[in-house]
């Protein structure tokens, strides 16, 4: 049996408040580094080696997946002005064809035929054509111009989220634009599609700058529209519904800013929406000669409010009475005769509508949630390009319930369906049951847990389990269907989500509980919810595995040393696991803007101190951990490949002073960043073989 690569040691002492840490693996910051490319390959060859059994339990669950999917497919046709528009995939093909077909042909929405593409269908870009022949293609962005006529799309070719752009003419296919490249990933056209509008990003990959492009001159002459001198902010570039307006984001993590510059004025100057002031974050949804106004000025949920597009003030922003405090209000979108609202509320998602009443004095009139008779599951807006619809659509899913995408009438409060998404073979989703469990922190909160297994799992305490969590920056882990779970189901396990605090699952105040001073919570919260899964006999205590991805791998870092004996195994993926050198480290991507999240180590030796009491790099220790998979990609920009090495490594040298120790894998993905493989097969046989790896060390 082939022995774990051994990384070199070379201590380098770090110094803050009083405090040093001498880092053994500081050699590895240089990640293009021949010995680091060398230790990447090594622990590739040895998980390959250390896995080579399970080659056909992967091979079979790769199957099962296929198996369940509808590799030819079609998403939901859209209307927008003269054509529907749609994406469709084809079996045997790694990527998607964006595609229309004319409203005058096909009067309903358009379907397959027997696999077939729609009659008349003019393919946008065929993403397989492009990315034929390389090892990683991603589409950023892909716009039609205003008039309908031009295509424009960004791809990254390496895995690092920087975007070069092509527009071609859609008719013909001649590329009339190829000039401006490593773009931050946002674009707006110009009403007239003689210029367009990108992001550039700095020495530390932070979108700070908005510039303008001519179609068809040198990039030399783009012009600079605005730029960001506040490292703690993120630029971004897009288009109002009706393409009337380039719309300018600008926000930190707990402030926000917008501008706006109509788009048949490209060369103008935008105009600021409302100032920035600090801790106030606000989101702007243009409709007619108005603007809906999503913001927390006064209330920790936010709320929502009016006021003109040519607004240049908060002051201007008139409440719109439609919330109250106890729900988080998340976003909301406006049309002609219905504004919809997405909030949250007990745990869970919703949408309500709010009819528009020009005879009333706010011009609002009846308001309704809409119910879609599964209380756990997650409901959202779906895509709705059209500002006169009479209907709105809506996507919800579950834990049991695939991917469903409705159009809602507003007025007579039915639906019609669009699509669910398939779920090939003899599977019976009948058979599958999903609950809510709630765990009791050690502060005493109460931490909701999603739950789902097959109907005939016993709930005897034998049963393998597999916990997953995120807890970071506000995201919410809501309930979502996934064919690629039923492999693990429908071979006994049970799947949960552990909704610890750090998200917004329970409202803006569960994040604030779960960040800075407060991030703690979130290993707390979550080795709760281990041991409630534990306690109520859903799972096995010697069964139980934990997975999170990248902010989650530093959740599943933290835990490992917090509580290494609550897990048989644990998933890191990309992870987030020398957060402390990172934080403190401005010229590294994303640092700066990190500081409202974790605090500032630099300057703040409380913040120091805390960071370094849980950061999973600082914080290993010569004990029994339980079995570990890392997976990273060597392109990835947000987590440096850097991160989960240093930590394999000094994992395994702690393990040399432990009887038995249990097996650490670690995978990295050469030509791949922090979301894996871009090929769909590509990704589920890595999927597959993390699944069977899972399965394995838990039997």
């Amino acid at each position: 049996m082939q022995h774990p690569p051994t990384a070199r040691r070379d201590p380098v002492a770090r110094e803050h408040h009083g405090d040093r840490f001498d880092d053994p693996y500081a050699w590895m910051a240089d990640r293009d580094s021949d010995e680091l490319r060398e230790l990447l390959v090594a622990e590739n060859a040895h998980a390959t080696e250390r896995t080579e059994h399970l080659r056909p339990l992967a091979d079979q669950v790769f199957e099962e997946f296929r198996s369940r999917i509808e590799e030819t497919d079609l998403s939901v046709p859209v209307r927008h002005d003269r054509w529907w528009y749609y994406s469709r995939t084809v079996e045997g093909e790694q990527y998607a064809v964006e595609a229309r077909v004319l409203v005058a042909d096909h009067p309903q929405r358009p379907t397959l035929d027997d696999g077939r593409p729609p009659v008349g269908e003019q393919v946008l870009l065929d993403q397989n054509e492009e990315g034929r022949d390389r090892e990683f293609f991603a589409v950023g962005v892909s716009e039609v111009s205003p008039a309908g006529d031009l295509l424009a799309y960004a791809v990254d070719v390496v895995g690092d989220e920087r975007y070069d752009v092509c527009v071609r003419r859609i008719e013909d296919g001649v590329v009339l634009d190829d000039v401006v490249r490593r773009t931050g990933g946002s674009f707006a056209w110009s009403l007239d599609a003689r210029h367009f509008f990108y992001t550039r990003v700095d020495d530390a990959w932070r979108p700070h700058q908005v510039w303008r492009h001519e179609l068809g001159t040198p990039a030399t002459d783009d012009v600079l529209v605005h730029e960001e001198t506040d490292e703690r902010f993120f630029v971004g570039v897009g288009t109002s519904r009706d393409d009337r307006l380039v719309i300018i984001a600008i926000g930190s993590k707990t402030t926000s800013e917008f501008r706006l510059l109509d788009a048949d004025d490209p060369l103008g100057t935008p105009r600021l929406v409302a100032e920035r002031r600090q801790g106030v974050e606000y989101d702007i949804e243009p409709f007619g000669d108005q603007l809906l106004v999503t913001h927390n000025a006064n209330r920790v949920n936010f709320e929502l409010a009016t006021a003109a597009v040519t607004s240049t003030s908060a002051d201007d922003w008139v409440p719109l009475e439609v919330t109250t405090d106890d729900e988080y209000v998340t976003g909301a979108e406006g049309f002609d005769d219905f504004i919809a609202v997405s909030l949250r509320r007990e745990g869970g998602t919703g949408v309500r509508v709010v009819l528009r009443d020009p005879a009333a004095p706010n011009g609002l009139g009846e308001a309704h949630d809409i119910a879609v008779g599964e209380p756990i599951g997650t409901l959202h807006v779906g895509v709705n390009p059209e500002a006169s619809t009479p209907t709105l659509q809506v996507v919800h899913e579950s834990l049991v319930t695939p991917r469903t995408v409705e159009d809602y009438d507003v007025r007579s409060r039915t639906f019609t369906l669009l699509k669910q998404q398939h779920v090939r073979g003899d599977v019976d989703l009948a058979r599958y049951r999903q609950r809510r469990e709630w765990a009791t922190a050690p502060d005493g909160t109460r931490i909701p847990i999603s739950v789902v297994h097959r109907h005939d799992v016993p709930a005897d305490g034998t049963a393998p389990g597999l916990l997953n969590a995120y807890g970071a920056y506000g995201i919410s882990s809501d309930p979502w269907f996934s064919v690629l779970r039923l492999s693990l189901l429908d071979r006994g396990w049970v799947f949960a989500i552990a909704h610890v605090r750090g998200g917004s699952e329970m409202g803006r105040s569960w994040y604030d509980d779960g960040k800075l001073e407060a991030k703690p919570n979130t290993f707390t919260d979550f080795v709760a919810c281990a041991d409630h899964l534990v306690a109520t006999r859903i799972v096995a205590t010697d069964r139980l595995a934990a997975e999170g991805g990248s902010a989650g791998g530093l959740l599943m870092g933290a835990v490992v040393n917090l509580a290494p004996d609550r897990f048989r195994f644990v998933h890191a993926q990309v992870p987030f696991v020398d957060a402390l050198t990172t934080v403190l480290d401005p010229s590294l991507p994303l640092t700066v803007a990190e500081w409202e999240e974790w605090g500032n180590p630099l300057e703040d030796p409380a913040a120091y101190a805390l960071m370094k009491s849980y950061a999973p790099y600082e914080n290993v220790r010569p004990t029994r951990h339980p079995s570990l998979l890392v997976t990273a990609g060597l392109d990835d920009t947000r987590v440096y490949v850097t991160e989960p090495a240093k930590w394999v490594a000094a994992l395994r040298h702690a393990d040399l002073e432990v009887d038995d120790p249990a097996q650490i894998l670690f995978r990295t993905e050469m030509a791949a960043g922090h979301g894996g493989r871009s090929g769909r097969y590509d990704l589920w046989r890595e999927w597959a073989w993390e699944t069977a790896v899972l399965i394995d060390q838990t039997s």
